[in-house]
């Protein structure tokens, strides 16, 4: 008897194990796919700017008719549906669609072709999803005992999305508790942070060690300087909050006649919004098209030169983006967009170092539209490799959410899970 306890114990770890290498490999292959959908898209642009004006349109169209008919469940950032699916026995049905391999198979496709056609769209949010997806599968497949299915498994997987896709264990963690959990139980800590190191592990054996916007040895000096904490905090988690509530209003419907075509031609909707991006793609000199990544870097380097209206062009094509129905992260263009307020706020305050505003904004954006200031802080600390700013991130992180809340009384992805149980109940 014993020894059939054991091997069963032996089979669920290898499972396990598995499951978590597995998320690694597959956010790997993922942000391989997007970074040469992203220059397939830029190879349209050397052909002619003006392209994406009909292009994107088309494309936009095709991915929320194909996202309606076969994917239901993979449009949005895929944060919000995991949240829903650790909601408890109710939600069962739910959580098996919203968390199936075909809806897994969906995210990656449809968020690969939006950024061939130029979405403002990030890949982070959706292998959030992707890693719950294949973790909670897994346990079905192995025969975890149920509590930990719906639970454990699913946050494992989405921490682990989130590592893999940064680069970053500890945001991975902290996301997993701050944002995802919020009914977080100690005794899933073990999981999580297996699951986490074991994805960290794969992406670094494939990829290297490498921080996601590089390096910045960027400081502040306590004082005088520290008024850019507040100046940052304040302005980014203002507008970080209009975002998010912008989001919400609209996934929520619009009143009249307006509401009324939107939620009859969603498809009809989806080329208007297409149109909207390309346009402007165009205003910005095609610096808003994808996750805005090397944008942001280029900024974080002093090495590119954007428009003065980066960051406002960047937050109003991800919007648009996302309402317009396609699979679509929020997470990258969110640090893109406030990397662009950042240096917004350098050129006001010249004495300054310029990399140390960047990544102030970046932080206080970030921390506005998501309201999880722990996870802002961290994810950009990590990401910038910058461990000297600790002290001012974690100051602009904590401002920033206390301002959104006043424009967006509750947490975007929270508010958005409800919706999605509220739809299924």
């Amino acid at each position: 008897m014993q020894e059939v306890v054991l091997i069963h114990d032996w089979k669920r770890r290898l499972a396990f194990w598995g499951g978590a290498i597995s998320v690694g490999l597959v956010a790997i292959l993922f942000a391989l796919a997007c970074e040469q959908a992203n220059s397939l898209f830029h190879k349209l642009l050397s052909i002619s700017p003006y392209l994406p004006l009909v292009v994107t349109p088309l494309g936009l169209m095709l991915i929320v008719a194909t996202t309606r008919k076969f994917f239901a469940g993979s449009q949005g950032s895929g944060i919000p549906q995991t949240i829903a699916s650790l909601e408890p026995n109710e939600a069962s049905k739910f959580r098996d669609q919203v968390l199936s391999l075909r809806v897994m198979i969906g995210k990656i496709i449809l968020t690969i072709i939006g950024l061939c056609f130029g979405g403002s769209v990030g890949r982070e949010g959706p292998t959030v999803q992707i890693g719950a997806c294949i973790m909670h599968n897994i346990g079905k497949l192995a025969i975890f005992p149920k509590h930990d299915i719906e639970k454990g498994l699913i946050l494992a997987g989405g921490a682990a999305g989130v590592a893999a896709a940064f680069n970053t264990p500890l945001a991975g963690i902290v996301f997993a508790i701050e944002e995802m959990g919020r009914s977080f139980e100690e005794s899933h800590s073990t999981t999580i942070l297996m699951t986490v190191i074991i994805a960290g592990i794969t992406s670094l054996a494939l990829l290297g060690n490498y921080s996601y916007f590089g390096h910045t040895s960027e400081s502040l000096a306590f004082g005088s300087q520290w008024v850019l904490v507040i100046i940052s905090g304040i302005a980014g988690g203002l507008l970080g909050g209009i975002f998010s509530r912008l989001l919400i209003e609209i996934n929520n419907g619009l009143p009249g006649r307006v509401g009324k075509w939107i939620h009859d031609k969603p498809i009809a909707f989806a080329a208007l919004c297409g149109l909207v991006v390309a346009l402007l793609g165009l205003a910005s000199g095609n610096a808003t098209y994808g996750s805005g990544y090397e944008e942001a870097k280029s900024l974080i380097n002093g090495s590119g030169v954007l428009p003065e209206n980066y960051g406002l062009l960047k937050m109003t094509a991800t919007a648009v983006s996302y309402i317009s129905g396609i699979p679509c992260g929020i997470m990258a263009p969110s640090l893109s967009a406030g990397a662009g307020f950042g240096a917004n706020i350098a050129h006001i305050f010249i004495s300054v170092p310029a990399g140390a505003a960047i990544i102030l904004g970046m932080v206080a954006y970030f921390a506005g539209v998501t309201q999880a200031p722990i996870t802002a802080f961290v994810i950009v600390m990590e990401m910038t490799n910058n461990h000297e700013m600790i002290l001012p991130l974690m100051a602009t992180a904590f401002i920033a959410k206390v301002c959104s809340r006043l424009v967006c009384p509750t947490p975007i992805f929270q508010t958005m899970a409800a919706k999605f149980l509220k739809a299924v109940s």
